[in-house]
């Protein structure tokens, strides 16, 4: 029980700083978004008018910094996150919009690069030396390629060249976004060249590291030991080997759960992605204060509960870190 309440208190001490950091990091920044609506709409905007857009936005410079940091966290404590200028609309009503389409096309792409990533690896690694070993240097190749340019090749391959699919968007723009099947089919089918590329994309790393485990766990003497006794191959591969090898693995795959919430920037950019990615690449070009902190509080906060979710995991699995916390 020590070793949880530890870990709470360090992630709450966590939480605060990310906040603090979140608050203070747009304002040092050049320029401010009133700066930039006026630019937008070339100077049409009146001295007076741009004096209350700063103080909707709380730039209000008779108000001190302090004082806006205090404003923010009781917004925050309130469930308000502003409200977005780029958008004209709430900034919890432009997330709610943009993050089921990160979580569902990031999300399933990333759980089955982790599935079969980590069943190759323990393939692959408890059969060391074997021809399954030449299926490496195609990892290393793939995980070394940069994503922007694995994204422009696949368009450039499957959509001008082959036409398969669709090369932006995330569904048919002639459609009405409902619950219907040839909707559902719209979405599954502009998504998945994306998907396609972050599983080729990431589905390496998974394959090097769980490879690299089962390596290290497989001369074990526990191992050993379970191989001698005339267990199974099989019980020995997954019951002993890939248990163990799979701890580090599940700290890596609950990080990028974490940071599915983020998306994959460079993807939807470069897809036209209507996730969270794009409108925070949107906000941070048009330095939209409210919709950039609220995109990195929400970011922020899937990583933090992550990250608690693997420390729970690892705590269960390996009673020698509640023995170490």
């Amino acid at each position: 029980m020590r070793y949880f309440v530890r870990r709470f208190i360090f992630y709450v001490i966590t939480f605060w700083a990310a906040v603090t950091i979140n608050f203070f990091i747009p304002r040092i920044m050049p320029g401010d978004p009133v700066s930039a609506l006026i630019a937008k709409n070339q100077g049409r905007i009146s001295p007076e008018a741009a004096e209350s857009l700063r103080v909707l936005f709380g730039l209000d410079q008779d108000v001190s910094l302090w004082q806006q940091y205090l404003n923010y966290w009781n917004l925050l404590l309130h469930g308000e996150l502003g409200r977005s200028f780029t958008y004209s609309a709430p900034v919890i009503d432009v997330i709610q919009t943009a993050l089921p389409w990160t979580i569902g096309l990031v999300g399933i792409a990333t759980v089955i690069s982790f599935t079969v990533g980590t069943l190759i690896g323990t393939g692959i690694g408890w059969r060391r030396g074997t021809w399954a070993d030449s299926l490496l240097p195609i990892s290393t190749f793939f995980s070394s390629v940069p994503y922007f340019w694995l994204a422009l090749i696949a368009i450039s391959i499957f959509s001008v060249t082959l036409g398969w699919f669709p090369a932006s968007g995330s569904y048919n723009r002639s459609m009405v976004p409902e619950l219907s099947w040839e909707f559902i089919g719209s979405v599954i089918y502009y998504g998945t060249l994306p998907a396609l590329t972050i599983v080729v994309a990431s589905i390496s790393g998974w394959i090097l590291g769980m490879r690299n485990m089962m390596v290290t766990v497989s001369s074990e003497d526990y191992v050993t030991v379970a191989q001698a006794k005339g267990l199974s191959e099989r019980r020995v591969r997954l019951g002993y080997a890939a248990r163990n090898a799979i701890l580090p693995q599940l700290s890596s795959f609950a990080l990028s759960l974490g940071f599915i919430v983020g998306g994959t920037l460079i993807m939807e950019i470069v897809f036209s992605y209507q996730g969270i990615g794009y409108y925070l690449f949107t906000a941070v070009a048009a330095k939209d204060y409210p919709l950039m902190q609220g995109i990195f509080l929400i970011i922020t906060i899937a990583v933090l509960l992550a990250n608690i979710a693997a420390d729970v995991a690892y705590g269960f699995l390996d009673p020698r870190t509640r023995q170490e916390g």
